[in-house]
C-alpha cells in the first residue's frame, strides 16, 4: 500500500512530513464493539499511526441513570482483565517507518473533563487510572516519566459544560497536555458557531468550554482531531483525525511533534496544512514586536472553498484558490459507494484502474459501523474492508455498506485517487462485475452516477475531478497585530465537500518568547 503523505517547502517545515492518525477511539476491550485486532487492522487501512483506547475509570460517576453507570463499570472491568492482551497487540502492530502504535486509556471526570492518557510505548500500567483527581493523575504520570516512561494526557470533547465532562479551564495546564482534541464524533469544540455541533446525549456546546475560551484565557495548546469511534474503526472517515508534522514515522518523532504542538486537526480528508509566522511552524511562540508575516500552504483533498486566518478569535483574512484547467491534469478523482435501502447490506468488490495517466497516491476514506451503545446482536467481525495496489495504476477495494441510516448521516464508503494525466485519461471501475469508465474531462464537468440494479439499489459515484488549481493555495498575510502584548493566530480551511482543517495556533509576543 502507498498512502498519501505530503510535505511542503514552507519555512519551518523542511524535512517534515504530515502523517495522519487517530489517538482516541474504542472497541470491545472496554465498552464498545469489535476486537482490538480488528481495530488495528482497520487503522492500518488508512492511517500512519493510531492507538486503541480503553475506557478505564470514572472517579466521580453519577449514580443516575443506573443503567449508564452499570455499563461503564462493566467496561472498566473488561479493560482491567484484557490489559495485558491490549499491550501485547499494541506492541505487535508497531513498526517504525510503516505504522506507529501507542498505548492509551481514557479517564472520565465530571469535575475536570475527560482525558485520554498516552504512553510513548506499547506497554504501560493501568494503575494511574485509579486517580481520584486531576493533580493526582498528573503526579502519577510525572513519576512514571522520571522512571523512563513518558506520558501525556489530552482533554477531549472539550465543549461540554464544565461539571458535565467538558473541559475545566481553571484546572488545565499545558504541562502534560500540549494539545487538545478539537473535534471528534461529538462535534467541534472550536467555538459555539463552528461547524459540527454537539448532538450526543451528553448535551450541546457551552461557551465557557470552547477552545477559543481557553486561548483567550492565555492557555497554550495545539489542536488535533480524533474519531472517538466505538466500533473498532480508528480513523472512521469524517469524524476527525490528528495530523502531525514529524521528521519520520517513529514513536519518538511523532511524540516530539505532538509535544511541540506541530499538529493540526482534520475532519477526514488528508488536507495538507502548514502555517508559519516569521519562519516558525505552528505551535510556536514567536517574538514579533512589529509587523509579522503569516505564511500558509494548503493542499486540499477536494476543491477548497476558503482559507481563513483567525487572530484572537476573529477572522482577519480570507482567500481561496484560483480556478481553471487546461488539457493536462494533476489532481484528485474521488469515488463513493453505498446508498440503497437502509439496513440492506451491500458487498462491494471494486477494481479501479487509470488508463492513459498514472496514480500518484491513494487516499482511502473508509468508515466503520456507527454503533456506540451496547447491543445484543454483534456482527461476526468489525473488519470488513481491505484494499491493495497490485500494480502502480490499479487499486482493488473490498468493502460493505448498509444504506444511510438517516438522510443526514453519511454511511457511504469513499476512495480518492490522486492522478496525473490529461483530459482524455480514463478512470475505469469494475464494480461487482460491471465495468464503467469515464474520462477526466467528463469528470471535470461533474459527477457520474451508476446503480447496481433498479430503483433504491446500491449506488456508486465518480465524484467531480478536481485539478490542483482548485486544491492548492500558497498565501502570505502581513499583520501588525491587535496592539496587545500577545496575539494568537490559526488557520481554518473549508472544502466544498464539507471537510475542514484547523492548524494549531502560533503565538506572537511583542516582548519576546515565553516558551
Amino acid at each position: 500500500m502507498s498512502l498519501l503523505r505530503r510535505g511542503t517547502t514552507l519555512d519551518g517545515y523542511q524535512g517534515l512530513t504530515a502523517y495522519a492518525g487517530d489517538l482516541h477511539n474504542h472497541c470491545g476491550i472496554s465498552y464498545g464493539h469489535g476486537s482490538v485486532e480488528d481495530a488495528f487492522r482497520n487503522a492500518r487501512l488508512q492511517l500512519d499511526f493510531a492507538t486503541v483506547t480503553g475506557h478505564a475509570s470514572w472517579h466521580d460517576m453519577p449514580d443516575d441513570p443506573p443503567h449508564v453507570a452499570a455499563y461503564h463499570e462493566r467496561g472498566f472491568e473488561r479493560l482491567r482483565k484484557s490489559w495485558e492482551h491490549v499491550q501485547d497487540v499494541t506492541e505487535s502492530v508497531h513498526e517504525d517507518g510503516s505504522f506507529v502504535s501507542f498505548l492509551s486509556f481514557e479517564w472520565h471526570s465530571m469535575t475536570y473533563g475527560d482525558h485520554c492518557v498516552y504512553y510513548r510505548s506499547g506497554r504501560g500500567p493501568l494503575a494511574p487510572a485509579r486517580a481520584s483527581g486531576l493533580e493526582e493523575l498528573r503526579a502519577t504520570l510525572r513519576g512514571l516519566g522520571e522512571r523512563g516512561l513518558p506520558s501525556i494526557m489530552l482533554p477531549h470533547h472539550i465543549g461540554y459544560r464544565r461539571g458535565s465532562r467538558g473541559i475545566n479551564w481553571s484546572t488545565y495546564t499545558a504541562e502534560l497536555s500540549p494539545v487538545i482534541e478539537l473535534l471528534s464524533m461529538h462535534g467541534c469544540g472550536e467555538d459555539d458557531r463552528s461547524p459540527r455541533p454537539y448532538l450526543h446525549t451528553m448535551g450541546p456546546r457551552d461557551a465557557g468550554s470552547t477552545a477559543l475560551t481557553g486561548l483567550a484565557a492565555g492557555h497554550r495548546f495545539g489542536f488535533i482531531g480524533s474519531t472517538d469511534h466505538h466500533s473498532g474503526h480508528p480513523g472512521s472517515y469524517g469524524y476527525g483525525r490528528a495530523m502531525v508534522w514529524a521528521e519520520e514515522l517513529t514513536r519518538e518523532a511523532l511524540w516530539e511533534a505532538i509535544t511541540s504542538r506541530r499538529t493540526y486537526c482534520v475532519t477526514g480528508d488528508r488536507i495538507m496544512l502548514a502555517t508559519s509566522l516569521d519562519g516558525r511552524p505552528m505551535g510556536s511562540t514567536v517574538a514579533a514586536p512589529g509587523s509579522r508575516s503569516l505564511d500558509v500552504a494548503v493542499q486540499g483533498g477536494s476543491a477548497v472553498d476558503y482559507v481563513e486566518v483567525v487572530r484572537n478569535g476573529e477572522v482577519i483574512a480570507r482567500e481561496r484558490p484560483g480556478g481553471g484547467h487546461g488539457h493536462a491534469f494533476s489532481g484528485v478523482v474521488p469515488l463513493g459507494f453505498g446508498w440503497g435501502e437502509v439496513g440492506v447490506p451491500v458487498t462491494w468488490d471494486v477494481e479501479l484502474e487509470v488508463v492513459g495517466g498514472r496514480i500518484d497516491a491513494v487516499e482511502p476514506r473508509l468508515r466503520g459501523y456507527d454503533v456506540v451503545a451496547p447491543s445484543d446482536h454483534e456482527p461476526e467481525s468489525f473488519s470488513f474492508s481491505h484494499w491493495s495496489r497490485p500494480e502502480r495504476d490499479r487499486v482493488v477495494l473490498h468493502t460493505r455498506t448498509d444504506g444511510n441510516p438517516t438522510v443526514m448521516t453519511d454511511a457511504t464508503q469513499r476512495f480518492a485517487l490522486h492522478v496525473t494525466g490529461d483530459t482524455s485519461t480514463k478512470v475505469v471501475a469494475r464494480v461487482n462485475g460491471l465495468e464503467v469508465a469515464h474520462s477526466v474531462g467528463d469528470l471535470l464537468e461533474g459527477p457520474r452516477v451508476g446503480f447496481l440494479g433498479g430503483f433504491v439499489s446500491g449506488a456508486y459515484v465518480f465524484d467531480r475531478a478536481e485539478p490542483r488549481a482548485a486544491l492548492d493555495l500558497e498565501w502570505s498575510v502581513e499583520d501588525t497585530g491587535s496592539g496587545a502584548e500577545e496575539d494568537w493566530y490559526y488557520v481554518r480551511v473549508r472544502q466544498y465537500n464539507d471537510q475542514y482543517a484547523w492548524s494549531s495556533p502560533i503565538w506572537a509576543t511583542r516582548a519576546g518568547t515565553k516558551g
